[in-house]
């Protein structure tokens, strides 16, 4: 029995919670939050004990691998603890809010060789597999990224300090995206809107970005709305136009491919199979993960210095 400790208990905690706990050969060990009383509502759903703080949860002992589902101006300790205790580490978007510490994060499960996922589930819908089939042989020559939402219910989120901003805390879905379908990506200048909300996250922003293999490239996000209006990526190839969603693939805007549902199954099921030492298909390392949050971080950068912004800088 692989035995699973979840650092944070908020939403995305919640869901892999619930995944992993539908696991036969899975327990969850331990849920530590800052929060206490929320670490002890979801605890008790799963039959686990409650932390005060990831320290109590490691502290405690008894673990395989630990997941770390924070916001993103928490994360850094938490990893480097779970690291220094050598124990596999899935962590949940975003890496962190700056470059620094994800790779230091990165470069110490490197060191430690210790099996390591992030939570990219995108990469794990079966469409983004056939997107790939009816891409073969042509290269993409135009991506176009969107993520036109709300404000997420959360209290940290509108705080640029604490959240990084929409493109670092939700895009990076669709940038990693286009990091498979198109390639890496060269340069970017994003321009927000004449954001008049002092410290908090601009309310939508336009980029162009150059792939290094050519192609060019657009993303678009707001969080102006009231629902999620659109978000996913279109790409266009020679005779070929595909659109991606977290559910569906469009075809030349005609034929229609559902989604089979089963990407937040999968990817917590591959890293569980890789900390039990079996031959697993983890799609998104933390070291590939990075080189994601690193055009997040530049976009975000660009935008806010008002220039554009090469990925060597």
């Amino acid at each position: 029995m692989t035995r699973v400790g979840i650092v944070g208990a908020g939403n995305i905690a919640a869901r892999h919670a619930d995944v992993l706990s539908g696991f036969p050969d899975v327990t969850i060990a331990g849920i530590a939050d800052t929060d206490h009383h929320r670490a002890e509502a979801l605890a008790s759903k799963h039959g686990s004990p409650a932390y005060g703080g990831h320290a109590d949860l490691l502290s405690a002992g008894g673990l395989d691998a630990i997941y770390v589902c924070v916001p993103p101006f928490a994360h850094g300790n938490p990893e480097l603890d779970v690291l220094s205790c050598d124990l596999p580490i899935f962590v949940e978007k975003p890496l962190s809010l700056d470059l620094q510490t994800a790779e230091l994060i990165a470069s110490e499960i490197d060191r430690k060789s210790l099996p390591s996922a992030v939570g990219h589930h995108w990469r794990y819908l079966d469409i983004v597999e056939r997107a790939r089939e009816l891409l073969d042989g042509r290269p993409v020559r135009l991506a176009l990224g969107h993520w036109l939402d709300k404000i997420p219910p959360v209290a940290w989120w509108l705080n640029r300090s604490m959240s990084g901003g929409q493109i670092v805390e939700q895009a990076v879905h669709v940038l990693d995206l286009a990091r498979v379908l198109v390639g890496e990506v060269a340069m970017v200048h994003a321009v927000p809107e004449d954001n008049t909300h002092d410290g908090e996250v601009d309310r939508a922003t336009a980029a162009v970005m150059r792939f290094a293999g050519g192609a060019a490239g657009l993303l678009a996000t707001s969080c102006l709305l009231t629902q999620k209006h659109r978000v996913g990526l279109e790409v266009c190839a020679d005779g070929i136009a595909l659109e991606l969603s977290e559910t569906r693939l469009l075809v030349d805007g005609q034929r229609a491919i559902e989604d089979d549902g089963q990407a937040k199954m999968r990817v917590d099921r591959e890293f569980i199979d890789a900390v039990q030492g079996k031959d697993a298909d983890v799609r998104v390392p933390y070291r590939e993960a990075l080189r994601t949050h690193r055009l997040a971080l530049a976009l975000a950068r660009s935008a806010a210095e008002r220039r554009p912004v090469m990925l060597d800088e």
